[in-house]
């Protein structure tokens, strides 16, 4: 059964456009807290990143759980990792952020955890969906939730950051820029990485309520790559609104995304004998890196697109490490979801354990050229339903061989087909997926 509101990460969308919207905020504050009253006793955390609307969901929510005769805990601006940390920790029926990680400040949403700390389960989720379609009712007064702010929260979640590498690791010497996306680790990563002695230059760590995720962070490192640059720095890390994606940038300033931090660190966990399982990537991961995991004795096995397929394969197969090209990276031995700064602080504890530059470590996986092209659709096709689409993929695989992929699906959010063509000639790989793309216009119009 398809859900109304919940996607594969909770609930995003525009400020003010239906479902994100005040009114809405505090029904499913009701709903949820309907949901979790039935569960049993307890209270709920509410973390929130730095859009200015955080202030007026929040309330909402507030408003809504008590109503349901919840108790809540408010945490302030606090990365979504954090959340699902302190949830578990603090034994919280749940967790919730009000965010809407790395898209523009005029965009929010809300994603749930578990009192394990994990993804909130579908059956959940479906019982949240089941009371937003009721009336709301009032607990008797004396029954009503109580709201109060905890003061340590930032502080708890810095410890446990740091703990996830060894305490007898030092960093002195080593100079890093940061680039907190003006988002929920403005104040909290910078502490993280200056307490474990290296030297930190941060950017981006000024939040306004607007200016989240503008011209930096994890989706636009541009900013950083020149930093690291300028103040001649040894790596750069970004992490996006929320705190749950890292893209690195090495000492020539070139960009380390997920799928080569990814190999870094599954390499770092091999070599030490603590690699449990196949490392999980998705459909898109680069094909370099599944090369050079194989050199290692590595699985690699792909989810569908989003961190909660790969969560899911990676509990499936007992893994510990997996993630996305676009810097979600879940280390299952640390946490118990994508972590940006848990992510960069393995990657950095290799670079010491080696002696190695980040430079050196990406350069072992040959990460291959990609060509992502979106062909643009009446209605929705699925490209696997159409023979003549098909045939066109066949010829391009056979020309690529075991040294190139071809992958093309629909779109689940808009009327698009996604053409990915990837391999070791970047010339070739353009020619196919152009190829290609003029194959799939000729069959959806024939």
């Amino acid at each position: 059964m398809k859900k109304k509101y919940f996607g594969t990460d909770g609930i995003r969308g525009t400020v003010g456009e239906s479902p994100i919207t005040p009114d809405f905020f505090l029904k499913l504050g009701w709903a949820t807290g309907r949901v979790f009253a039935e569960e049993g006793h307890g209270f709920v955390l509410v973390g929130k990143d730095t859009r200015i609307s955080g202030y007026m969901f929040e309330s909402a929510l507030e408003a809504g759980l008590s109503a349901a005769g919840v108790n809540t805990s408010l945490l302030g601006p606090m990365p979504t990792p954090g959340v699902a940390y302190l949830t578990r920790t603090l034994r919280a029926q749940a967790g919730i952020v009000i965010s809407a990680s790395h898209n523009p400040y005029y965009d929010n949403g809300i994603k749930f955890f578990s009192t394990e700390g994990s993804k909130l389960a579908d059956e959940l989720e479906y019982k949240i969906e089941h009371y937003l379609d009721q009336p709301v009712t009032t607990v008797a007064s004396d029954k009503l939730g109580k709201a109060k702010r905890l003061p340590d929260a930032a502080g708890r979640y810095i410890e446990f950051c740091k703990a996830s590498i060894p305490s007898s690791i030092d960093f002195n010497g080593l100079r890093v820029v940061l680039d907190c996306a003006n988002g929920s680790t403005y104040h909290i990563a910078p502490h993280v990485f200056s307490e474990v002695g290296i030297e930190v230059i941060t950017i981006a760590s000024e939040p306004d309520g607007l200016n989240i995720n503008e011209k930096c962070g994890a989706t636009k490192p541009e900013q950083l790559q020149k930093a690291v640059i300028e103040y001649r720095a040894d790596l750069g890390i970004a992490l996006d609104g929320d705190g749950d994606r890292l893209i690195m940038v090495d000492h020539k300033g070139e960009i380390v995304d997920g799928d080569e931090l990814i190999f870094i660190i599954a390499k770092a966990r091999k070599l030490a004998g603590h690699l449990t399982g196949p490392v999980i990537g998705t459909l898109m991961s680069n094909l370099g890196m599944e090369h050079a995991l194989k050199k290692l004795k590595i699985q690699l096995l792909r989810a569908n697109v989003g961190d909660r397929y790969v969560m899911e394969l990676l509990k499936q197969h007992k893994g510990v490490i997996g993630g996305e090209g676009s810097g979600h990276i879940i280390c299952l031995d640390r946490t118990t979801t994508g972590d940006g700064i848990v992510a960069a602080l393995q990657v950095l504890a290799e670079m010491h354990s080696t002696g190695k530059s980040l430079y050196d470590l990406k350069s072992e996986m040959n990460k291959y050229p990609q060509v992502l092209l979106n062909v643009r659709v009446n209605k929705k096709t699925n490209p696997d339903d159409n023979e003549p689409i098909q045939k066109a993929v066949k010829q391009v695989e056979k020309a690529l061989g075991d040294q190139g992929r071809v992958l093309l699906r629909a779109s689940g959010t808009e009327p698009l087909i996604r053409v990915m063509v990837e391999g070791e000639n970047e010339t070739k790989v353009k020619e196919y997926a152009n190829s290609l793309v003029d194959d799939v216009k000729n069959a959806i119009t024939a």
